[in-house]
């Protein structure tokens, strides 16, 4: 029935000490534990390749969602988010290459990436894996932290022409 479905997409979406506890039955599984994060206000076309993407270099994929407070953080425009932040998420749980969703409040998904030490933290292509200053603004969040529990960071080329800011421009 379509309650149960929703149910089922619903219990996708879960607190960051949920997180915790469900990586380590993945790890103990020995189930690689893929991470990306993101706003993922309007999920367009380029979302969901990159999610796919994402997905198929592991056995789990993890979503960060941005809280709305932190999208407003990132200066994204003036009426962003589009969607609050439930119904983001839960949209993002509705794919089936997306395994959990946590929704965070911080400037940054470290402290998720620390509560789940994914195999791999995943960005796009406009991120740069091979950085190590914090400080570049196109620097991977948790890679530095990662090595220390033998992940690492990859990026992943975006589909060009797809952005949310760039669909709400075309209005």
């Amino acid at each position: 029935s379509s309650v149960s479905r929703l149910a089922f997409v619903h219990a996708k979406v879960i607190t960051l000490h949920q997180a915790a506890q469900i990586a380590e039955l993945h790890r103990l599984k020995n189930q690689k534990i893929v991470f990306t994060n993101g706003c993922f206000d309007l999920l367009h076309l380029g979302h969901i390749t990159y999610l796919a993407e994402a997905a198929s270099l592991g056995d789990k994929l993890f979503v960060a969602v941005n809280d709305d407070a932190s999208v407003r953080a990132l200066e994204k425009g003036e009426n962003r988010p589009v969607n609050p932040e439930f119904a983001r998420a839960m949209v993002l749980a509705a794919l089936g290459m997306v395994d959990h969703v946590i929704v965070f409040s911080e400037n940054t998904p470290l402290n998720t990436i620390l509560a789940i030490k994914p195999d791999l933290i995943v960005k796009g292509g406009d991120y740069d894996a091979d950085l190590t200053d914090p400080s570049d603004k196109r620097y991977i969040v948790g890679k530095n932290e990662a090595k220390a529990w033998g992940g690492q960071a990859q990026t992943i080329l975006l589909v060009d022409g797809y952005s949310t800011t760039g669909l709400l421009a075309k209005r």
